[in-house]
């Protein structure tokens, strides 16, 4: 069963900067779509960013363009998302995601299980 892993969250306060990782647990088939999204209290889940496999082409929230920035290391099976100049609505958990095919025939969507960050002073 993959599994994503996340880290890196935390407090930092407003202008501060942190960076969270995701690992893939095991080596897929392949992979489509990885990103990250984030939910706030009382808030749906929103888009963050993503980044296709293919061409590596990225999407962001226009709430944080400019500040964030999404990577991948394949070699690793690591997704990154450097972020800066927090602000305090930034404060949600963070979620890994990827579309993924485990083989040939079998493609789903994974979720890891979340990393808390809150920005503060």
């Amino acid at each position: 069963q993959v599994q994503l892993v996340e880290s890196g969250g935390g407090l930092v306060q407003p202008g501060g900067s942190l960076r969270l990782s995701c690992v893939i647990s095991e080596t897929p088939f392949m992979i489509h779509v990885m990103g990250w999204y984030r939910q706030a209290p009382g808030n749906q889940r929103e888009l963050v960013a993503t980044m296709s496999s293919g061409f590596s082409a990225t999407n962001y929230a226009d709430s944080v363009k400019g500040r964030f920035t999404i990577s991948r290391d394949n070699a690793k099976k690591t997704l990154v998302l450097q972020m800066s100049s927090l602000r305090p609505d930034d404060t949600a958990v963070y979620y890994c995601y990827a579309d993924l095919s485990t083989d040939p025939w079998n493609r789903s969507d994974y979720w890891g299980q979340g990393t808390q960050v809150t920005v503060s002073s």
